[in-house]
């Protein structure tokens, strides 16, 4: 039986091969790409199920690496970078990056995000085979298709990233119920523990931009509490 592929595009080969390590003690067969050109040539021809993507690249930076890639696939990308200014999640998140982590990290612990990451994909191409009925959930004027991870406003389309549609779509579901950073973060990203609020509120930051371009002021901050979704009459 083959492994799934990870692909590791790093250019420090130190931690490059300890990531590959870890992540072939846990059953995965990683492959490791040490520039962005390279790490592009790779995802065409090893087909992985997963990137792992430092920013800072030779050749062909994260950031472009990632664009190229969400052309041709929606498999989760987690980016690595030693910045950690709000910035530059913006940056890689808005790109289509599923997760942002910075250094130094425990290995250990990204390979607990790589795990977490793959079950939610799997679960969503599975939902995708077997969900042949659209599922359409209304708030106000907003429409959310479940199916097909679309957004629409009175028939015009928004554009959202995965993570962002996943977000806003679980505070549809649920109006006016508060959700904290740490249930988002448990919810969406599949993680327990202790969350990334800055990831958060970038996600947050963006959909609400988003929303407010077509008026729509749906997303409210519960200070000291979290974020609901709420719609007037």
């Amino acid at each position: 039986m083959m492994k799934p592929k990870i692909l590791i595009i790093e250019d420090e080969a130190e931690l490059a091969d300890i990531l590959g390590a870890y992540l072939r003690l846990e059953g995965y067969d990683a492959v490791i790409a040490s520039d962005g050109e390279d790490g592009l040539r790779l995802f065409y021809e090893a087909d992985p199920v997963l990137i792992l993507l430092d920013i800072m690249l030779p050749k062909l930076d994260g950031i472009e690496v990632c664009k190229q890639v969400r052309v041709q696939s929606d498999i989760p990308i987690i980016m690595l970078s030693a910045k950690d200014g709000e910035m530059d999640k913006v940056i890689a998140l808005g790109v289509g990056a599923d997760d942002y982590v910075t250094k130094p990290y425990s290995p250990l612990e990204l390979v607990a995000r790589v795990k977490a990451q793959l079950r939610r994909y799997a679960g969503q191409v599975h939902n995708d085979k077997v969900n042949h009925r659209e599922h359409e959930i209304h708030v106000g004027r907003l429409c959310l298709n479940e199916s097909s991870y679309m957004a629409s406003v009175e028939g015009v389309n928004l554009e959202f990233t995965t993570k962002e549609f996943e977000l806003l779509l679980l505070l549809a579901k649920s109006p006016n119920q508060v959700f904290s950073k740490e249930q988002i973060y448990q919810a969406v990203w599949g993680y327990s523990g202790v969350c990334d609020d800055n990831s958060i509120s970038v996600y947050i930051n963006r959909i609400r931009e988003k929303l407010k371009r077509h008026d729509l002021d749906y997303i409210k901050t519960i200070w000291g509490a979290g974020y609901k979704l709420a719609v007037q009459g």
